[in-house]
This record gives C-alpha cells, sequence and structure tokens, in this order.
C-alpha cells in the first residue's frame, strides 16, 4: 500500500470510529486528515483533499475546535487562516472524553436526579420497580462520571501503571 491509500485508509476509518462516537463523520475525517498532516492546511487544502464544501468545512473546523482537537494559527504573510490538529493522542482521547461526557452523561444524570423525585405509594410494585431501575442506573451512571472523570485529569503514565496493575 503506498502513502497516498494509506493516508485515504486512514481516513476513511477514523471517519467511521468518529461516527461511533456519535459525531459526524465528516468531521472525524478533518480531523484526521489535520492529524496525519505534518503543516497545517487551509479550508481549501481541506476541501480539495476531502471532495467537500466550503460550508461543509467551516462548520466542522469550528466544531473541532470547540472540542479543542484543531487549533487555528495564522501563518506571518498570509491572509488565509489555516488548521492543525493536536497530536497529541492521549491529549485528543481526553478531549474527547471530557466532550463526550459534557454531551451525553451530564444530561442524563440530571435527568436522572429528576425522576429520582417521582412521588407515588412506595408500597407499589410499579413504582417500586421503577424506583430501583433509576436507582441502579443512577450508581452506574454516577461511577461512571467519577471513572471518565478521574480519565480526563490524569496524566498517561498514571493511567497506564493503574491499567497494568488492574489486569494483574
Amino acid at each position: 500500500m503506498n502513502l497516498p491509500e494509506a493516508k485515504a485508509q486512514f481516513i476513511q476509518t477514523w471517519g467511521s470510529l468518529g461516527a461511533q462516537w456519535g459525531i459526524n463523520r465528516t468531521m472525524a475525517q478533518i480531523h484526521a486528515l489535520l492529524l496525519i498532516m505534518p503543516d497545517p492546511l487551509s479550508a481549501d487544502d481541506i476541501m480539495e483533499q476531502l471532495n467537500i464544501s466550503r460550508g461543509n468545512t467551516n462548520m466542522n473546523v469550528r466544531e473541532l475546535i470547540n472540542w479543542g482537537l484543531v487549533e487555528r494559527i495564522l501563518i506571518p504573510g498570509e491572509r488565509k487562516e489555516y488548521f492543525v490538529a493536536e497530536k497529541d493522542i492521549w491529549k485528543v482521547a481526553t478531549y474527547i472524553a471530557r466532550e463526550r461526557k459534557k454531551r451525553e452523561l451530564d444530561p442524563i444524570m440530571k435527568v436522572l436526579q429528576q425522576l429520582q423525585q417521582a412521588e407515588g405509594d412506595p408500597k407499589d410494585k410499579e413504582m417500586k420497580a421503577f424506583k430501583d431501575s433509576i436507582s441502579n442506573i443512577t450508581k452506574f451512571a454516577q461511577q461512571t462520571d467519577k471513572t471518565i472523570s478521574a480519565f480526563i485529569k490524569s496524566e498517561e503514565s498514571w493511567f497506564y501503571s493503574s491499567l497494568l496493575k488492574l489486569i494483574k
């Protein structure tokens, strides 16, 4: 496999992985392209390499910037904006975990707190089943929240040494 084929395969695979994370496939493909490029790219470069529209490029680059995965940079003497991806994959993983927690876990935890306040006869079979289910889901969500928060705050070496201790 030559370099252009390998790059294309990586971009497509990263795009599919991103879609499984729940983000836009094009957003993940732009991230993949910027991740593997040694130099910053302009929106025009991204459009050309991925064969996507300016609007699609701008919208997805803006979202990547919001996630902290891409940075806008200015090159002296150039009028265009250029973009570069965070290359440290540990940081990328923690940024993605932080954003997914904020967008997925935090809202469900708020709903679970509200659901725990449901009123009804505690002797009622359906009420008891509902309360038990919500309680168990809440415990799981809280533990997940603690784990993700620890991961986000952790250093790479601490995480891997802790993981190895768990495996042994």
